[in-house]
């Protein structure tokens, strides 16, 4: 469970990229986080994630404030970024072992979940070889297998689904579902309207750091009083911000 509290950040003292953001990420639901380019995504998540603190408001990680606690409140999630390309001279396996050390895995329960998550993710092979050497797919793969070694409760994701084949695209999917069916969180950012639309519980679509709107996909479907499909309602609720 995540709860966001009134959540402000600026940068340069006037420029606010996420303004008295409020949220909560119940246990047992996808949530899609949505908005353009610059709407404040990549800032809440940094400030969800520890790596940024907010000017005022507060957040927990299943009960764990981030300012207060950010080191057990970081036990609480696994966070993919939105960018891959990290400690790119190990090996697969060399990063994995990291992870796991990192989160406090044991060796027994270590090698059967790299064993579980990498034939799932068809890198089984690729983990032996030097993650400089991967395409960008197999890179995103790698750092979502680290990341989920712990099973922690709450997954963070930053556009998960960039890089990946359909094949790993639908892997990861059917992951979340699996994920949300054992009563624990997903929290995810995404540019790929269809996807959020197939799989999220509820989205927040957010614009110039404010939220424009926050329930589940057939509600705003409702409200917008027409047959649209989420892009649509997206792009109206956007245009004028």
């Amino acid at each position: 469970m995540i709860t966001i509290q009134n959540v402000s950040k600026s940068y340069n003292g006037h420029v606010k990229a996420v303004d008295g953001l409020s949220l909560t990420i119940n246990p047992g639901e996808v949530f899609g986080f949505l908005g353009p380019n610059g709407a404040g995504k990549t800032t809440t998540i940094k400030m969800i994630t520890g790596i940024t603190k907010p000017d005022q408001g507060v957040i927990h990680i299943n009960g764990k404030n981030m300012q207060k606690n950010p080191v057990l409140a970081k036990k609480e999630f696994g966070f993919v970024p939105d960018n891959p390309n990290v400690f790119l001279r190990l090996k697969g396996i060399e990063y994995l072992n990291f992870m796991a050390e990192t989160y406090g895995v044991d060796k027994d329960l270590r090698i059967k979940r790299i064993q579980e998550l990498s034939e799932r993710f068809s890198m089984t092979k690729a983990i032996s070889d030097q993650i400089n050497s991967y395409s960008h797919g197999m890179r995103q793969k790698i750092v979502i297998i680290g990341v989920l070694l712990h099973s922690p409760n709450v997954w963070i994701l930053d556009e998960p689904m960039t890089g990946l084949d359909p094949k790993a695209s639908h892997i990861l999917k059917e992951m979340m579902k699996e994920h949300t069916a054992k009563n624990k969180s997903v929290f995810f950012s995404t540019h790929v309207l269809e996807v959020a639309e197939k799989i999220c519980d509820r989205v927040a679509i957010i614009n110039q750091g404010k939220v424009l709107y926050v329930g589940s996909v057939k509600d705003i479907k409702e409200k917008s009083q027409e047959n649209k499909d989420l892009e649509s309602i997206f792009l109206e609720l956007t245009k004028n911000e």
